[in-house]
């Protein structure tokens, strides 16, 4: 079972790179962010056409994530973060897919820091570790991907000092992301690439992708039940240097049946 995420960055703009990249490389579970579209607007016809069920958040312009599944329909399971019923961005959507529960969120940037988006992003943090405490007492096979918009160590940074001042580096955004783990999830890339210099995201700017200045913040976290059946983890790097590509990179986690 291969299980993927990817923030599309518009998946109606990426339309055809997100095609491409499910036809070439075929997960069972591809979680999606940053969609950018309204429910109405979602064309998951057109995932229907190459054998893709979807379920889907939207939201008009920005935010938005999905959850496509090969052949079977996923069964949604959550479609909020609880916690904070005012809270109205769509960010947060959970199915169940052959067996495993998939958990596909897009945690708040947070920037500028100081200031209410930071807060925000402190409090989401907080909701989603409730969250997900709950769900490892189900015991069951679970798995909490998508864009954290944390980068958890320096050695998952081209620069730790070019980021010092980001939100995605802040100590409090770091502590929140290694409580997460301190329950006992397990970071598959980073378990599978202990010394870091993996990325999945190169900014449009600046000559980031061309120079390889990248961050990895886009993780794939898997409760004990996954964790034991984990026999590979990867980012299709190559999608970022194709045409009108996301800034962001698929990544995946293969899982022994």
């Amino acid at each position: 079972m291969r299980i993927a995420t990817f923030n599309i960055n518009g998946v109606k703009a990426r339309l055809p790179r997100l095609i491409e990249w499910l036809e070439e490389t075929r997960p069972t579970v591809a979680c999606l962010q940053e969609i950018k579209s309204q429910d109405e607007g979602f064309p998951y016809e057109e995932f229907e056409k190459i054998g893709y069920k979807a379920i889907w958040h939207g939201q008009k312009g920005f935010n938005g994530v999905a959850i496509l599944a090969d052949g079977v329909d996923p069964v949604e399971a959550q479609r909020t973060l609880p916690g904070d019923p005012d809270d109205e961005h769509a960010r947060y959507l959970e199915a169940d897919v052959n067996g495993v529960r998939i958990v596909c969120l897009y945690l708040p940037n947070g920037n500028p820091v100081p200031g209410p988006k930071f807060e925000y992003k402190l409090a989401w943090m907080e909701r989603l570790h409730i969250r997900m405490r709950e769900l490892w007492a189900l015991e069951m096979p679970v798995a909490v991907v998508g864009d954290f918009n944390v980068i958890p160590e320096d050695k998952d940074v081209w620069s730790p000092a070019a980021m010092a001042a980001d939100a995605l580096m802040q100590p409090q955004s770091r502590d929140a992301y290694a409580r997460l783990l301190g329950d006992g999830w397990s970071d598959a890339i980073d378990t599978l690439n202990p010394r870091g210099g993996v990325w999945t995201f190169w900014d449009y700017q600046a000559g980031a992708w061309p120079r390889d200045h990248g961050f990895r913040i886009d993780h794939v976290l898997l409760s004990p039940e996954l964790a034991d059946r984990l026999v590979a983890a990867g980012v299709d790097k190559e999608y970022r240097g194709r045409e009108k590509a996301s800034d962001h990179t698929p990544v995946w986690v293969e899982i022994r049946d």
